[in-house]
């Protein structure tokens, strides 16, 4: 979300940053950012008045779950106005993958294409003009097993700033890190997965190293995890994720599920980490190239890579400049930012004609979001009802 707050703020728009959810333990400061910011209510009728009068031209739904709540009362007020979807991931992928590591079975195809939350999530994508895809394995399940018209899809990643020029070397690092907030299930999973599994084998053979967990909302199951003697140290919310992939030399990613882009493996190439991590970890990320340390999904052999990669410099180094050139050749800022800003400029230039042309996306706004709307209707009016004396 603040990589396309920065992208608009570049094109020069004026943003106004609505949101039902209380602020998180820390919030960014948008309004430093020159972004308004207001407060608005689910399913209730001031929404309708407050788009009205704001009139965007673009409004942008952070994640289908919003686009449900609000893109029908977008359509109706403000029908000329651009509606994209920014999907963060497909969460009914994760979803599925996290049943199939539940029940210790293989992903299908008839799993996703048999699951409730897809046809919601797909439900969105269709009705909006346009979807921010994440990773490019996500581009490619929506196009050919879902059907979507790459007319309604936008490959967005990740993106990273120009590396800098001094990065910390092999002798100034030391120490495992793992990163990522604990409400999500993959990365505490992940944690688990580390805790009980892949550390003791690795602090079996590396016995004065640690392994530092760094993540918000960090709660009192999870401290709980902490323990000096064993070398496994849980510190919660970082307040400098740079600071903690600089001093780390290796970042660990056991991840068993999940969908979208890994923005910890991103984050530590760029601070110069060499990352080990799984086959769903390092998905739509490498492209071609070499990967910026290791891929396993064998925990023994993660292990064993994990305590390979810390001692063998040579190794480490190689691993390093691998992780440089995924950056420079796949996740540049401006390469990206030009394609987005292109599609932006197509879109605005052609949406009747994609609106007739995506006879799908018509069907739902009439059919689906018509349930979604007369349901927050009803709650509306519940809510507004007076008690019987």
């Amino acid at each position: 979300m603040m990589q396309l707050i920065g992208y608009y703020k570049s094109l020069g728009a004026n943003i106004t940053f609505a949101c039902a959810a209380n602020p998180g333990e820390h919030p960014t400061d948008l309004e430093a950012l020159g972004v308004t910011c207001v407060r608005i209510t689910l399913n209730h009728s001031s929404f309708d008045d407050f788009i009205k009068a704001l009139d965007p031209k673009m409004v942008v739904f952070d994640r289908y779950m919003t686009e449900e709540q609000f893109g029908w009362r977008v359509a109706a007020h403000c029908p000329e106005c651009i509606r994209i979807l920014d999907t963060e991931d497909l969460h009914c992928l994760r979803a599925v993958r996290q049943q199939c590591v539940k029940d210790d079975q293989p992903l299908s195809d008839e799993l996703l294409l048999g699951n409730a939350l897809a046809k919601r999530e797909l439900a969105s994508i269709f009705r909006s003009d346009l979807s921010l895809i994440i990773s490019q394995y996500e581009m490619d399940l929506l196009m050919n097993l879902y059907g979507v018209s790459p007319d309604l899809l936008c490959y967005l990643p990740l993106v990273v700033d120009t590396l800098r020029s001094t990065q910390t070397k092999w002798e100034m690092k030391k120490d495992f890190v793992f990163i990522g907030n604990f409400i999500h299930a993959p990365n505490w999973d992940a944690v688990l997965n580390l805790k009980h599994t892949i550390w003791p084998l690795i602090h079996q053979k590396l016995p004065g190293v640690k392994l530092h967990i760094y993540g918000a909302y960090a709660s009192a199951k999870v401290n709980q995890l902490h323990n000096e003697q064993g070398g496994f140290l849980v510190h919660g919310w970082a307040e400098s994720a740079a600071a903690v992939f600089e001093s780390a030399r290796v970042c660990l990613a056991p991840l068993r599920f999940g969908a979208g882009l890994k923005g910890k493996l991103l984050e530590a190439m760029h601070y110069g980490t060499p990352n080990l991590t799984s086959t769903i970890g390092a998905e739509g990320i490498q492209g071609e190239l070499p990967w910026g340390g290791v891929v396993e999904d064998n925990w023994e052999l993660f292990s064993n890579a994990a305590v390979q990669l810390y001692n063998d410099k040579v190794f480490w180094e190689q691993a390093q400049e691998n992780g440089y050139d995924i950056l420079r050749k796949r996740f540049d800022k401006q390469v990206h930012f030009d394609v987005f800003q292109s599609r932006l400029q197509r879109v605005l230039s052609q949406v009747e004609e994609n609106r007739n042309k995506n006879f799908i996306g018509g069907m739902l706004m009439q059919q689906t979001t018509a349930a979604s709307k007369y349901m927050a209707k009803w709650i509306a009016a519940k809510n507004n009802s007076k008690p019987l004396s």
